[in-house]
């Protein structure tokens, strides 16, 4: 079954807007702020920001359960950021600290957080889609195998040129024969780095390649979070009731350039113009608004309680301790709890 999704209807209560709300502001203002510390010198190698994109990480994840499973790629902040991984942990990792959620070994491309279920960014385009189908495989072979209470979903999150890759293809098929509880998220920002996503793909909507493997496919659009919540939300009850996978895919947009190195000057101005006019926070807090969701003092509240959060993480980053030297060889293998 393949479907393009059509525009979402505003079925949520207030508090459900104001989680969807604070948390597309927590990932922009989290981004904006590494750019800021990345010019000033606190931050190295390469960070990719995810502005533009909101709609995705928030509308899939707040969808799911804190129980469930997220996989992420290189632009990885954010979705650990809606997965729960604390702020403070998340800049510390950025600044390379001890205290970061990967002890300051990973950095911007490989956060992780075994307690709260994510499964990591990964550097290499599609590398972490089998990692997620292995999640997903864990939670049915404890539920069938071991008769376990395991109903875990597990959001796999990758771009559109991951699509062109092998790993993308094998897992859907293993997935789709196995019934694996997993959601297959394609973030279509339209470029891989600097290639156009209708330059390196045979057929560009990507959602109709699940009907290949048996699997429901849709299009949504991915600048408004109430229909990538509204696809999300089915996908997870399908996968949670042992009906298998689904394909999303999430039509956005990248607001800056591939990664902060990046001048972006690939991408025309016209584009970058039209997807600009579509920011998903801004349309978000328009069409709340005028529902009676939610009021423009209450929404800029919620700024406010952010960009405090986002503050806070900058100091607490700052006074962190570097990694020991005598540590160097620490976390290679695993430790005894």
């Amino acid at each position: 079954m393949i479907q393009a999704a059509t525009s979402s209807s505003l079925q949520l209560t207030a508090a459900e807007v104001a989680i969807l709300y604070e948390d597309m502001v927590l990932g922009r203002t989290f981004e904006d702020k590494c750019a800021e510390m990345y010019y000033r010198g606190k931050m190295f190698g390469f960070v990719h920001l995810y502005n533009g994109q909101e709609a995705v990480a928030s509308g899939v994840i707040k969808a799911m359960r804190p129980d469930d499973y997220v996989c992420s790629t290189y632009r990885d902040h954010v979705h650990a950021l809606s997965a729960g991984v604390p702020a403070n942990e998340v800049m510390a990792e950025l600044f390379g600290k001890a205290t970061g959620c990967s002890k300051g070994r990973g950095g911007s491309m490989h956060i992780f957080s075994a307690k709260h279920n994510f499964l990591g960014g990964f550097a290499f385009v599609a590398e972490g889609i089998p990692v997620a189908a292995g999640a997903a495989f864990q939670t049915k072979y404890r539920r069938e195998v071991l008769g376990e209470n395991a109903d875990q979903v597990t959001a796999c999150f990758f771009g559109d040129g991951a699509t062109n890759n092998g790993q993308f293809y094998e897992t859907l098929n293993m997935a789709s024969l196995w019934k694996l509880p997993i959601i297959f998220v394609v973030e279509n920002n339209k470029w891989a780095i600097g290639m156009e996503h209708v330059r390196a793909t045979s057929d560009i909507a990507i959602y109709k390649k699940a009907a290949v493997f048996g699997m429901p496919g849709y299009e949504v659009d991915g600048m408004d979070v109430m229909a990538v919540h509204d696809r999300a939300q089915e996908a997870v009850r399908r996968a949670r009731a042992g009906e298998g996978p689904t394909l999303l895919e999430c039509m956005t947009y990248r607001f800056r350039g591939h990664s902060l190195a990046d001048p972006d000057e690939l991408r025309p101005k016209v584009e970058k113009d039209e997807w600009f006019s579509r920011d998903p926070i801004k349309l978000f807090a328009a069409k709340v608004t005028a529902n009676g969701l939610a009021t423009e003092s209450e929404l800029k509240s919620i700024d406010q309680k952010i960009q405090a959060v986002v503050d806070e993480s900058v100091r607490f980053a700052e006074a962190s301790p570097e990694p020991g030297a005598d540590e160097i060889y620490r976390f290679q293998f695993a430790e005894d709890e």
